[in-house]
């Protein structure tokens, strides 16, 4: 298949590869509405390849396309165990007005994300819907980068970066009104972000573990690093929040920003792009330093406005060429 050229193309890591030389892998989530799930993986097949098959109630999946498998359901627990009991049909329709359907892939390469994109034009013209629809139609898109590898000099300076980047990178992308209210996507605790800014920071793994989980206990935040942290220590984590729907994996699972399916020109690649500025800033150690000399200066002030913070990041990202990512 040729590649798509009008679309904004997916930038690499700055890292592309695992400590034991591997390329690093990302799982992608999109959630959206307007199309069936059977008309969804029809989609997909047509796009990418492969076959479709129902494997029970709603739940597609896809296969043997080139670019692994991908899921197509309707994301709602409840619904599944409806189905299980016989009864969620008739609901699951009605339930298409607000719950989205969502698209979990497996790991793909970084250039991969362009061909996805190919797959969410066609989803676009077929009349699926994004965040912008409705006000309860808070759906998104989450990015599960694999990691360098789970060593504390690898995943503090990312935690780090994107925590002090986090306003900005709201405000560039204009994340959409509903997803700033709903709880699953609040920002971090200044607490967090003072704790992990300071001039001694967490110094271990465990102590980095130990402050999130005291401060930052919920999957609900941009960066969530439970899915990281279960995989170094389940046990620690397990005691601090519910793990129902914590994945451990050696993965971060970014869940910015909105899903914009259905906007002309917006891309899965757009929003990549960002998290790609979050590792190349946590691969800047005087960027950094600078940055969390930064934070502490604005906290110190009279007020320290998420708004100003976010303007001020800006600036320092221009003056090291980074604000065009």
């Amino acid at each position: 298949m040729s590649r798509t050229t009008d679309l904004t193309e997916p930038l690499p890591l700055p890292r592309p590869k695992t400590a034991e030389g591997k390329p690093r892998r990302i799982g992608v989530e999109i959630e959206f509405s307007g199309l069936t799930e059977a008309q969804v993986a029809r989609i997909l097949v047509k796009q990418l390849g492969g076959s479709a098959r129902e494997e029970k109630r709603g739940h597609w999946v896809v296969e043997g396309g080139g670019m692994g498998d991908f899921e197509v359901y309707l994301d709602s627990q409840p619904l599944e165990r409806l189905d299980h009991d016989g009864v969620g049909g008739q609901i699951r329709d009605l339930a298409r007005a607000v719950v989205p359907v969502e698209i979990v892939s497996d790991p793909l390469e970084v250039p991969q994300i362009a061909e996805f994109d190919r797959a969410i034009q066609a989803l676009r013209e077929a009349g699926a819907e994004g965040t912008g629809t409705g006000v309860l139609s808070a759906f998104g898109v989450h990015f599960n980068p694999e990691v360098v590898s789970t060593d504390y000099a690898d995943v503090m300076p990312v935690i780090t970066a994107h925590a002090l980047l986090e306003d900005y990178i709201k405000r560039v992308a204009g994340t959409d009104f509903s997803r700033r209210v709903m709880t699953w996507v609040a920002p971090y605790p200044r607490a967090l972000v003072d704790r992990l800014a300071a001039e001694k920071p967490p110094a271990t793994m465990d102590a980095l573990i130990d402050t999130y989980l005291e401060l930052a206990p919920s999957r609900n935040h941009s960066l969530d690093m439970l899915c990281l942290f279960a995989h170094l220590d389940e046990e620690k984590v397990a005691k601090a929040v519910d793990m129902e729907l914590v994945s451990p994996r050696p993965t971060y699972h970014w869940r910015l920003p909105d899903c914009r399916i259905d906007e002309k020109g917006w891309t899965l690649a757009t929003e990549w792009n960002r998290w790609v500025l979050v590792e190349t800033v946590a691969g800047d150690a005087d960027l950094l330093e600078r940055l969390c000399a930064a934070w502490r200066d604005h906290r110190d002030a009279l007020t320290s406005i998420r708004l100003d913070w976010s303007y001020r990041v800006e600036r320092m990202l221009q003056g090291a060429g980074l604000c065009d990512l």
